[in-house]
């Protein structure tokens, strides 16, 4: 399996981005996908994820009401789509996914067997 993530960038605060993170090397729509990042001097952070078909969505509380998570089973792509960026978000953001295990378990870094190489995603105040 192998993941590419895509779109991170320099916006102002307040601005927007959507990431996408292509999938190749297996059966996409097996795998529970994931968003985490990790900002200088700070432990990664699982951001959002989102089940096999997309029924089933988690989101930090840091970034509830400001950024959904989506997949396209069909384009073996996920997307996370940033509204209303602070400068805390500031960070590179990664990629994951996660086998089919019957029980998914978010913001588990440990459980995502695969990352992709990161994007960079800055917010300037």
């Amino acid at each position: 399996v192998q993941l590419q993530a895509s779109g991170g960038g320099l916006v102002q605060a307040g601005g927007s981005l959507r990431l996408s993170c292509a999938f190749s090397g297996g059966t996409f729509s097996t795998y529970v996908m994931g968003w985490f990042r990790q900002a200088p001097g700070k432990e990664r952070e699982a951001v959002a994820g989102i089940s096999w078909r997309g029924g089933s969505t988690y989101l930090a509380d840091s970034v509830k009401g400001r950024f959904a998570i989506s997949r396209d089973n069909a384009k073996n792509t996920v997307y996370l789509q940033m509204n209303r960026l602070k400068p805390e978000d500031t960070a590179v953001y990664y990629c994951a996914a996660q086998g089919a295990t019957g029980r998914i378990y978010w913001s588990d870094y440990a459980s995502y067997g695969y990352w992709g190489q990161g994007t960079q995603v800055t917010v300037s105040s």
